[in-house]
């Protein structure tokens, strides 16, 4: 037998946002609002924690789930949104959020069964069924909802029948968010079809309109729902691949199984940092978000004197405006190609996103504000 993939590994492709960031390295004075990399550095506190850590030689592995210390931490920081989880049964640690994700559809979804994804989303979801051998049901929220997941979105698309609802608020790629209320209108839908949730709150911090809101709040809806978050993109800690997972205590024992078995333990040195991040670092947090919501507004107000049609998008940080010419991929090449900004078109991140391009506003406001005077040049 000759060495090859397996079906459904072949048949999922590439993702549009690496090949856009991979045409982009090829070129010179590229201004890339592709990737979702912030362009500040963690907060010095938890640099300066994890170099301590390495002095010292604390380079083993930790517990499966994570330094017990980091959990008490994740615990008490999760309280700010109202969610109480035990540090000893109730939150795993892993290699980013990512790995998070992927131990949940690993350990949750048997062959044949039906996860609703919301989408636009973020690439890894769709992926991330297959390869655990569910069946993914499209749910396509819409721009005259403001990308919002409603009772009717999700009706629409048969979600009823669906094992598994995942989706991210605030979202990637188009910086929608929800509020209470809505979530509400969510969660009811949820309880009354048996539908459990898995609720990608990487964005949390970088909420710039209200609250953040977690589904797992409304009563019913703790018990079925797992919630991801990280260190990434709210303390710009990419790099050090951190994450965690919250839910009910069977479920994350079922998730560190299969850790176990394939990451043993998340960065030691990371998860010093991540201790240092969430004691001493709230400030840093804090200005990191007004920066974001600065160059936020600053996009939104360009695009608008653009005559480019873009939804208020209210948190992490895209802007996900819809394409002035008839082709998003073919613009966001002839894009790169003639003024070297790179933009992702919207159909990398899945059903309904066609028409659409995300922009990044994680890089610099000097750079933000090259980047809209090249694109204005290139439109008019």
């Amino acid at each position: 037998m000759s060495l090859r993939p397996s079906d459904r590994v072949a048949d999922v492709p590439p993702s549009g946002i690496r090949r856009f960031f991979e045409l982009a390295e090829e070129m010179d004075d590229v201004i890339s609002l592709g990737v979702g990399e912030p362009d500040f550095s963690a907060p010095w506190s938890a640099r300066e924690a994890a170099i301590t850590a390495l002095e010292r030689g604390r380079t083993s592995y930790t517990a499966n789930r994570g330094k017990r210390e980091l959990r008490e931490e994740i615990a008490s920081d999760v309280r700010r949104w109202d969610l109480e989880y035990d540090p000893d049964t109730e939150i795993l640690v892993t290699a980013g959020a990512s790995e998070a994700i992927d131990l949940a559809f690993r350990a949750l979804v048997n062959p044949g069964d039906t996860v609703a994804v919301a989408q636009p989303s973020y690439v890894s979801y769709v992926p991330g069924v297959i390869f655990s051998d569910g069946e993914v049901l499209d749910v396509p929220t819409r721009v005259e909802d403001e990308f919002k997941l409603t009772p009717e979105v999700l009706s629409a698309a048969g979600a009823e029948s669906a094992d598994l609802l995942v989706y991210c608020y605030p979202n990637n790629p188009t910086g929608a968010t929800m509020n209470r209320e809505e979530l509400a209108a969510v969660a009811d839908f949820c309880l009354e079809h048996d539908v459990a949730v898995l609720a990608d709150e990487i964005y949390a911090d970088l909420t710039h309109d209200g609250e953040h809101v977690s589904i797992a709040e409304f009563d019913g809806m703790r018990e079925r729902t797992i919630v991801f978050n990280g260190f990434s993109k709210s303390h710009a800690m990419t790099g050090l691949r951190l994450g965690y997972a919250l839910g009910p205590d069977h479920i994350v024992a079922a998730m560190n199984r299969v850790h176990q078995y394939t990451m043993l333990s998340a960065p030691t040195t990371a998860q010093h940092a991540a201790i240092e991040a969430l004691r001493n670092c709230r400030d840093d947090v804090v200005e990191m978000q007004r920066q974001y919501d600065r160059r936020r507004r600053f996009v939104l107000s360009r695009f608008e004197e653009m005559g480019i049609d873009c939804f208020e998008a209210t948190g992490a940080f895209y802007v996900f405006p819809e394409c002035p010419g008839d082709d998003a991929e073919q613009f966001a090449e002839d894009l790169l190609e003639a003024e070297s900004v790179a933009m992702v078109p919207g159909n990398a991140f899945g059903v309904g996103a066609d028409g659409h391009l995300r922009a990044s506003y994680a890089t610099g406001l000097d750079e933000l504000k090259e980047a809209m005077n090249r694109l204005e040049r290139f439109v008019s």
